[in-house]
């Protein structure tokens, strides 16, 4: 075995490498063995020397294989926006181009020339390259992005180049061949393309360690933010989906990562109890959707009815919703807790100088327009040299034929002598030319029939001279400004190719154009009550899977309850079927921080026996987390509680002093809470009474004027007074006979599934 390595063997090994023996010997011991990777296919074992060890194969083929991933599989390239794979179709498909179409059998079988992958991977990236309907024209079944429905087999589709992918992404002058993996053939390394393909696509991929995110953008959007980058305007480019749908993109912060897009399928109302759903959020199919919609009503989120799929080329999705269910209702339901609203996480990971970069949208659109402004540089300058070379040609042909040098080589005998003859014959001429005559040229006009020679145009041989000139000068004057050439190839593209690729997407924004963000949507608010909340008061327990208890009032799985104790401790808790509460609560009830409830409550500190009075509102609080209304004593005692929907209400009650105090004359005392200031919720409160006080009521409904008659004024409150001066002062045989109101101790149903909504007020005797 490979492991089993003698001592002198070892020290052999070492002495010709130079190593110290004990540092060898412990390099080998600390070397992990793979016991798995001596079993064979056939569960027999390898031989020793074809072991395995995980340090070697983590040290380099987990680290190759990542790379090769990153760089060859998943990420596309910054300079043509294109993976390998999507390359090397495009690479095929030039190479079939005839004019026809060709099946899409044949471009796979031709791609696999370049492509060390199986045909299913290639088909599989075609037919998506094509569903992009910018580059390939398609012919037969492709699929549906709206359905999700799958495209035929290869054979029976068929596909060529479009004409601008033609224009656009072959140059072969200025295209960086590189060998394919067998060394058969070459492919590009990279296309020279002149047009930002994966901002128009957008692109997506998984690598090792890393993901790539793109969100498609308007073709016609996109060539004016090119030319607003070559002009050094400011670029503000947005998504534009090929679903349609409306989107917001206050967060999209110039496509880079980090930031954020929602985008909403587009929804009308037909009638009051049907909505028709007409265009779908980017990367959702009507099939996804249609699950998602089920999904929510199965799990009591929204109520339905039916719900129909009609759609074909254009997507038409009908919701029916049952009679006790209105359109409005359902509509943000539907953004809540379906995939009619969905959450975009751009991330543009690219591949530059041969490594993955993360980049912005607007640090693409730069880069492609001086890529672009460059490759047209170069193919002027290509064409420039071009031009001189055929000028020069024709040049010297018109001094050959016209000056009658050619009849100079007739006296010569050898192949030397010609081409001095001929040579000599253009000397006088050497300086009309732009360059030196070398003896390529005097080859190419020996090369010159004599038929040619003897038929040759004077006239027609000047014009052609004059159009390579006016060309000559053309270029020049082009490359000179080549910025405003730029900017009218980009021109040009969008005349060409820009009908008919209008924004499909509505952006989310104001009258004036502003960029604005969807209204919030509260979960917790739209979702469908479809459970009720219960109680039991005497174990202390509330939920709803307490069916047998008493019901206070309709709620969702998703809602938090509010919970006062009598001892003064205010919790809000996360919903759940069960869940303890305290024994004998005064208040349980479905918490929700937009109705601003006011919460009256008198109560004795225990320290110092003072009466006191609060009005406060609940506010911002953390879930699960105590609350104390009051400092905590053992003595402290709640006389009175009730809550109110707003502030405008107000209750009325009686203070009534324990009759054992003689030296008190009056023995009631009547208050209303409109008299005080609403205070925080940790406040003390104001001063009622320093005596002892025997119980609080609420006091007799008695008509605005009767209460507050100018015989009997009210004075304005100061809380730092106190109230015991302040309050109305009624004798006792003034008072008309009230009932003693509920304890906390006795059960209250709930009317109309309104539950404790209608209890707003609470009065607590000693037992």
């Amino acid at each position: 075995m490979a492991d089993q390595i003698n001592d002198s063997e070892e020290e052999s090994e070492v002495e010709n490498i130079g190593v110290e023996p004990s540092e060898a010997k412990k390099e080998v011991e600390v070397r992990r063995f793979d016991p798995e990777a001596l079993l064979t296919d056939e569960g027999g074992e390898r031989d020793g020397d074809d072991a395995i060890y995980v340090d070697d194969m983590y040290g380099d083929w987990f680290l190759d294989y990542a790379s090769y991933v990153i760089l060859e599989r998943a990420v596309p390239h910054a300079d043509d926006g294109l993976k390998p794979v999507q390359r090397r179709i495009l690479h095929s498909m030039r190479e079939l181009e005839d004019g026809r179409y060709n099946k899409v059998a044949n471009v796979i079988g031709n791609t696999m020339k370049y492509h060390p992958h199986g045909d299913t991977s290639i088909g599989d990236a075609m037919i998506q390259l094509g569903q992009k309907d910018l580059l390939i024209d398609m012919q037969g079944n492709w699929g549906n992005l709206l359905t999700g429905d799958s495209a035929a087999a290869p054979r029976y589709i068929e596909a060529r180049l479009t004409p601008f992918a033609l224009e656009v992404i072959f140059s072969p002058k200025v295209t960086v061949w590189a060998s394919s993996y067998d060394g058969r053939n070459k492919e590009p390394v990279t296309f020279p393309v002149k047009f930002p393909i994966l901002l128009a696509q957008g692109a997506e991929g998984i690598a090792v360690g890393l993901s790539t995110k793109l969100l498609p953008h308007n073709f016609n959007e996109i060539l004016d933010a090119l030319i607003d980058a070559l002009r050094k305007n400011p670029i503000n480019l947005l998504p534009d989906f090929p679903q349609g749908g409306i989107a917001d993109c206050t967060d999209y912060n110039g496509g880079a990562r980090g930031g954020r897009v929602r985008v909403r399928a587009r929804i009308e109302k037909l009638k009051k109890h049907l909505l028709k759903i007409t265009e779908i959020p980017f990367g959702t199919t009507t099939t996804s959707l249609i699950d998602s919609i089920l999904s929510a009503n199965d799990k009591s989120k929204i109520k339905i009815s039916k719900i129909e799929d009609n759609t074909a080329e254009f997507v038409e999705i009908l919701i029916h919703l049952p009679s006790t269910v209105s359109a409005e209702d359902l509509l943000p339901a539907l953004y809540a807790f379906t995939d009619c609203e969905v959450s975009l996480a751009p991330n543009a990971c690219v591949i530059q100088n041969n490594q993955p970069q993360f980049i912005s949208v607007n640090d693409l659109i730069k880069s492609a327009a001086e890529l672009t402004r460059d490759l047209l540089q170069k193919e002027l300058e290509i064409k420039l040299s071009e031009l001189q070379e055929k000028w020069h040609f024709a040049s010297l042909e018109k001094i050959f034929i016209e000056k009658r040098i050619y009849r100079d080589i007739e006296k010569e005998e050898t192949w030397e002598g010609v081409i001095a003859a001929v040579d000599k014959g253009l000397k006088p001429y050497v300086k009309l030319f732009h360059r030196e005559i070398i003896q390529d040229d005097i080859l190419r006009l020996l090369e010159i029939k004599i038929k040619r020679i003897s038929k040759y145009d004077s006239f027609r041989a000047d014009e052609l001279i004059k159009g390579f000139e006016e060309d000559i000068e053309e270029v020049k004057g082009y490359l000179n400004q080549i910025t405003k050439y730029t900017v009218r190839y980009f021109k040009e593209l969008m005349k060409n190719y820009g009908k008919g690729r209008e924004r499909k997407t509505e952006l989310s924004a104001d009258a004036s154009g502003e960029l604005v963000a969807f209204d919030k949507i509260v979960a917790s608010r739209v979702v469908v009550a479809s459970e009720t909340l219960y109680i039991n008061r005497k174990d202390g327990f509330a939920g709803y899977g307490l069916k047998k208890d008493e019901a206070i009032e309709k709620c969702s799985d998703l809602d938090d309850v509010i919970v006062i104790g009598k001892d003064g401790v205010m919790k809000v808790m996360k919903i759940a079927d069960k869940m303890f509460v305290g024994k004998n609560p005064m208040r349980v009830e479905v918490f929700r921080k937009d109705e601003q409830k006011v919460y009256n409550l008198v109560y004795r500190d225990g320290k110092s026996g003072r009466l006191y009075a609060k009005k406060f509102k609940v506010g911002g609080v953390t879930r699960d987390k105590e609350y104390p209304l009051f400092k905590v004593h053992s003595k402290n005692r709640i006389f009175y509680f009730s809550v109110h929907d707003s502030e405008k209400k107000n209750s009325r009650v009686l203070v009534h002093i324990d009759p054992e105090l003689k030296r008190v004359r009056e023995k009631i005392i009547e208050f209303d809470f409109s008299w005080i200031e609403l205070q925080g919720r940790s406040v003390k409160g104001s001063t009622l009474t320093s005596h002892k006080v025997d119980r609080v009521v609420n006091a007799p409904k008695v008509d605005e004027e009767d209460s507050l008659s100018e015989e009997n004024p009210v004075k304005d409150i100061n809380p730092e007074a106190g109230l015991s001066d302040q309050v109305k002062l009624i004798p006792k045989k003034e008072i008309s006979p009230v009932s003693e109101s509920k304890t906390a101790e006795e059960k209250v149903k709930p009317k109309d599934d309104q539950g404790l909504k209608d209890q707003v007020t609470f009065d607590f005797q000693e037992n």
